[in-house]
């Protein structure tokens, strides 16, 4: 079981070919997902796959947002033995609905899928986006924006 003892209550254990060489030109990857009680997969994406879900133990709301011209999000709970497809490089997350332990193992369609998790690429970039580019995408005061880049 992977450590979910942090600020968003979730572990990604993966197995791409950077730990797997054997995986190289496969098309194919692999993430253990743990979840502790309300933990989060924060919103990210996968630039180079599609990824589907199976859920081991536990409930979770996964959801997607379609693209950037729709905005439609789509979500659903899902139960031990449930499956959900993400395509891919759209931006999803899952959360831990349920009081206990949860795990997912997905399978992505690439030996090298690549992750950007959206919070950490916009507020915790190394230098800072500036906060006034930030607060007027965000539609923020710029002191939102500094709280926030703060916590990264």
């Amino acid at each position: 079981m992977g450590n979910t003892s942090n600020d968003v209550g979730s572990n990604v254990t993966a197995v791409t070919v950077a730990e797997l060489p054997g995986l190289n030109t496969l098309g194919i990857s692999l993430v253990r997902i743990d979840y502790a009680s309300r933990g989060i997969n924060a919103p990210h994406t996968h630039p180079r796959a599609t990824e589907i879900l199976t859920v081991i133990e536990g409930s979770l709301l996964v959801g997607f947002v379609t693209s950037n011209l729709e905005n439609r999000l789509i979500t659903k709970v899902l139960e031990k033995g449930d499956v959900f497809v993400f395509p891919q490089g759209l931006i999803h997350f899952q959360k831990n609905i349920g009081y206990g332990y949860a795990l997912a193992i997905a399978g992505l369609s690439s030996q090298n899928p690549g992750v950007i998790t959206i919070a950490n690429v916009v507020f915790g970039s190394d230098p800072d986006i500036a906060e006034d580019v930030l607060a007027k995408a965000f539609q923020v005061d710029v002191k939102v924006i500094e709280q926030i880049q703060s916590k990264f």
